[in-house]
C-alpha cells in the first residue's frame, strides 16, 4: 500500500512541475490562440468577400463560410481537447524529451532551430500526407479534411482527431530532438499555426508576408490539393513535390504560369543624331 501511494505521489509530482505548465498547458493555449488570431481575420474576409480582393481568390466559386463555420469550430475544440488528453497521458515520457525552461539561448540559435523545425516538419508531413491518401487511411481518416473542397482559413484544422494528433506529434519532433527552449517551442507553434491558417485562406494575395520564405508558393498550393484531392502534398515547401516524383495537383502549374506577371517589352533605343 505504501509503495502504491509513493508511486502515485511521484506521478502527481510530474504534473506539478513548472515545465508541465509551460510546455503542456501554455503551449496548448498558445496554439489555440495563435490559430484563431491568424484564421479569424481571413475567415471574415472570406465571409464579406470584398470586391477589391476577389481577383486574388484561388477558386472562382463561392467560399461556403456559413456552412463550415460552426463545424470547424466544433472540430477545432474537440481535436484540441483530445490532443491535450494525449499530452496528459504521454507526459511521463514526453517530459524526458529535453524541452526545457532554462537559460534562453541566443536569438540566432532560436531562429536557426525554428528553421530546422520548419524543414523537418514539412518533410515528415509530406510523407504522412501521402500515406493519408492510401485507400484505408483516406476513407477512414483523411476524407474528413477533404470534405472541404473550397477552403478558408478556419477550416485549416477541420480534420479527424487522429490526423490532428499525428500532425501535432510531428510538430514536436524537432523540438524534442534538439532539446529546445520552451520559448523556441512557442515561436515554432505560432509559425506552424500561421502556416495552417495561411495555407487554407483561399486568397493568393501578392503582399502575403509568408511569401518571403523561399520555396513557399502561397495558399494556392494547398488550395489546389483540396480542389483536386491529389497532389501538392507538401505543407509548406513546394520543392518536396518536385523532388519526390513531381506530385503536383492537376492544373496547378498552369495556374502558376498564368499568375506570373507579363514581361515588360524592351524598348529599342532610338538612334541619336550625330554630334556637331
Amino acid at each position: 500500500m505504501g509503495s502504491a501511494i509513493t508511486s502515485l505521489d511521484g506521478i502527481l509530482a510530474m504534473y506539478q512541475e513548472e515545465r508541465f505548465f509551460l510546455v503542456a498547458i501554455c503551449s496548448a493555449l498558445l496554439s489555440i490562440t495563435a490559430f484563431l488570431a491568424f484564421a479569424l481575420p481571413w475567415t471574415w474576409v472570406a465571409y464579406k468577400n470584398p470586391e477589391s480582393l476577389r481577383k486574388y481568390r484561388v477558386q472562382g466559386r463561392d467560399i461556403p463560410v456559413k456552412r463550415w463555420f460552426v463545424p470547424s469550430l466544433q472540430r477545432f475544440a474537440f481535436n484540441n481537447l483530445v490532443s491535450f488528453m494525449g499530452v496528459l497521458a504521454a507526459w511521463p515520457v514526453f517530459r524526458l524529451s529535453g524541452i526545457h525552461a532554462g537559460e534562453l539561448p541566443a536569438w540566432y540559435v532560436i531562429v536557426g532551430q525554428i528553421i530546422f523545425f520548419i524543414v523537418l516538419d514539412d518533410f515528415l508531413y509530406y510523407w504522412m500526407h501521402r500515406a493519408m491518401h492510401t485507400r484505408w487511411l483516406y476513407k477512414h481518416v483523411h476524407s474528413v479534411h477533404h470534405r472541404i473542397t473550397t477552403p478558408y482559413a478556419l477550416t485549416g484544422n477541420y480534420m479527424h482527431a487522429i490526423e490532428f494528433m499525428l500532425t501535432s506529434t510531428l510538430v514536436l519532433v524537432g523540438p524534442s530532438l534538439v532539446g529546445a527552449h520552451v520559448v523556441t517551442l512557442w515561436g515554432w507553434i505560432v509559425f506552424r499555426q500561421l502556416e495552417a491558417a495561411d495555407g487554407h485562406s483561399g486568397y493568393d494575395v501578392p503582399w502575403n508576408p509568408a511569401l518571403l520564405f523561399p520555396f513557399y508558393k502561397g495558399p494556392s498550393y494547398h488550395d489546389f490539393h483540396h480542389r483536386r484531392f491529389f497532389g501538392n502534398y507538401a505543407g509548406f515547401f513546394a520543392y518536396l513535390d518536385k523532388l519526390f516524383g513531381g506530385t503536383y495537383s492537376k492544373g496547378y502549374e498552369e495556374y502558376r504560369r498564368a499568375r506570373q506577371p507579363e514581361p515588360r517589352p524592351q524598348v529599342e533605343p532610338q538612334p541619336q543624331p550625330p554630334q556637331r
